[in-house]
């Protein structure tokens, strides 16, 4: 069975809103790579998401474990993006 290494469960962090949220280890942190992509991500502690933020796409974060499967991705939309698509569809 496979144990985790020492200092790499997940920390409460306290956020603006009240809530307590997951802090990911930067170690970790800095192996995870998008599954699409295999870009880095960036992680928002606040959304609970790690973030590609060439592709717009999140992937969650829940009670400290990455769920980076595609089928788990959402878009992130941007007004700058969402006008740009709308126009392009025209």
């Amino acid at each position: 069975m496979c144990q985790a290494a020492a200092g790499s469960t997940p920390q409460q962090q306290q956020s603006a809103a009240g809530s307590t949220a997951a802090v990911l280890d930067e170690a970790l942190l800095a192996k995870l790579v998008c599954p699409l992509a295999k870009t880095p991500l960036r992680y928002d502690v606040e959304e609970q998401l790690l973030i590609n933020d060439e592709l717009g796409v999140g992937y969650p974060v829940v009670n400290g474990v990455p769920y980076l499967m595609p089928m788990r991705g959402r878009m992130l939309h941007q007004e700058g993006q969402e006008e740009g698509q709308q126009a392009g569809h025209s």
